[in-house]
């Protein structure tokens, strides 16, 4: 009983960082300042409903995310995503409650325009100072990676990578001979294992990450020991990258840690983030394309005898079968166990179809499968039920993909795998892609994604 204990407090969640700690207060601060200023410019008195509404902008945005280790483009559009969704849940609230005469309306239109540009400014110098800071002597890390195989060349280019926390990575230690190495580690080792610990003393080493295989635990037992008279963090990395993680992460399961290796990101908050925007931007779209759709089915009906809609089985969520829409495109219905892929010059697509599919419009009608639940606006592109057993068999954690709702459009697409996946090896890409958007997923990601896809249906020509 009492092991049980000591075993449940051995894992914990890493405390937060102090740039996390400035983040999650200044950009609520921000917010608030840049109005109170905007009010100032416009010599508009600062009353007490301005009063309110900073109170609840505060409240709605605390505590703030820490983007300073993100590009300044992926900053800036996650950045103005989420800016542009707290300026929707104001103006709801505004309506609600008829308190827009409140404000100035010039207050409130500079406003929204100055503050995501002073956030973005706000993480760019964050990053300025986090990479000026980490040049500072008295703060390097130096480091040391235990372990020279594959995984150890990984640890060792995400040290010389992570610019905002001075690392300076030193070399490797490990007793294997050369030809069992990484050929990338030469000129850089350091010794054997029982070189690591005199080398930690003399020359002040502050970070030690052992990558040996878990069949080394001995091996693992005897060195942890002979480093314990030195002052070096030390921290074990698993080799788990023979697998495709999505959203790894550590979790308690009723006292016993669990690390999660692959699991969907749309989990709690983020599941009902995504939700409610594709339902958003389905309904507006919908109303929006209404004439065009119209206009479609009357065009598909004319060019040649069918429905103007084809359904098709496919895989969504957790590998089950969907219906998906389609405007058809063909002549030929093609639903069953073998499914040909559509190629350049294919017979079976008619005129009128070779234009849908070219500019993707053949697509629209999938935005009812949106609001029905099976699909969602940007993820993997579902394909064919029988091209899925297919590849299952052929490619590596093909079926991953599948931990979340299939997409009108994705991450592939717009990085030029839209189309005609001829060879396997184009499908091991777009399926790579797939599996990186699992694992980098936001809501900026996916309004990226949507912005680049209107730019790809003007100037992409790779679909049949």
């Amino acid at each position: 009983m009492f092991q049980d204990r000591s075993y449940k407090r051995t894992f914990y969640s890493a405390p937060q960082s102090v740039t996390s700690l400035v983040a999650a207060v200044l950009e609520p601060t921000l917010i608030v300042l840049v109005y109170l200023a905007t009010a100032l410019w416009f010599r508009e008195p600062v009353m007490r409903p301005d009063l309110v509404l900073c109170l609840l902008v505060f409240a709605l945005t605390f505590p703030g995310r820490n983007r300073y280790k993100e590009g300044m483009l992926n900053a800036a559009t996650d950045l103005v995503a989420s800016w542009m969704t707290l300026l929707a849940i104001l103006l709801l609230c505004a309506y609600a409650t008829d308190s827009m005469h409140y404000f100035d309306r010039d207050v409130l239109l500079g406003w929204a325009i100055a503050t995501p540009l002073v956030q973005w400014l706000a993480v760019w110098i964050g990053r300025s100072i986090l990479r000026r800071r980490a040049l500072d002597p008295a703060i390097r890390k130096p480091s040391v990676v235990i372990g020279a195989g594959l995984l150890g060349v990984k640890v060792a280019t995400a040290l010389q990578g992570d610019r905002e926390e001075g690392r300076d990575f030193l070399g490797w230690f490990d007793d294997r001979t050369d030809e069992r190495l990484a050929g990338e580690t030469s000129g850089h080792m350091l010794g054997g294992l029982k070189d690591a610990a005199p080398f930690i003393r003399a020359h002040g080493v502050k970070e030690v990450f052992i990558t040996l295989p878990l069949g080394s635990q001995p091996r693992i037992l005897e060195l942890l020991e002979s480093i314990q008279g030195t002052t070096a963090s030390l921290f074990f990395v698993p080799d788990v990258f023979g697998i495709s993680i999505i959203q790894g992460r550590l979790q308690d399961m009723n006292g016993v840690p669990v690390v999660g290796i692959c699991e969907t990101p749309f989990t709690g908050t983020n599941e009902l983030v995504k939700r409610i925007s594709d339902v958003v931007l389905a309904v507006v779209i919908l109303l929006l394309i209404s004439p065009l759709l119209l206009a479609i089915m009357v065009g598909v009906k004319m060019s040649s005898p069918g429905p103007a809609i084809f359904r098709q089985k496919r895989n969504g969520l957790d590998g089950g079968e969907i219906t998906v829409y389609k405007f058809r495109s063909m002549r030929a219905q093609d639903n069953g166990p073998v499914v040909a892929q559509a190629t350049k010059d294919d017979p079976r697509i008619t005129r009128f179809g070779a234009f849908l599919r070219k500019t993707s419009l053949d697509e629209l009608p999938q935005f009812f499968n949106v609001l029905q639940g099976r699909m969602s606006i940007v993820g993997p592109r579902p394909h064919a039920v029988a091209h899925n057993e297919l590849y299952r068999e052929l490619i590596s954690a093909y079926m991953v993909r599948h931990k979340v709702k299939p997409g009108i459009t994705g991450w592939a697409q717009v990085n030029g795998l839209r189309g005609e996946t001829e060879t396997v090896d184009k499908m091991k890409a777009r399926v790579e892609y797939d599996l990186e958007y699992l694992r980098n997923w936001s809501l900026g990601l996916d309004l990226q994604i949507i912005v680049r896809t209107v730019r790809v249906l003007f100037f992409d020509r790779n679909a049949y």
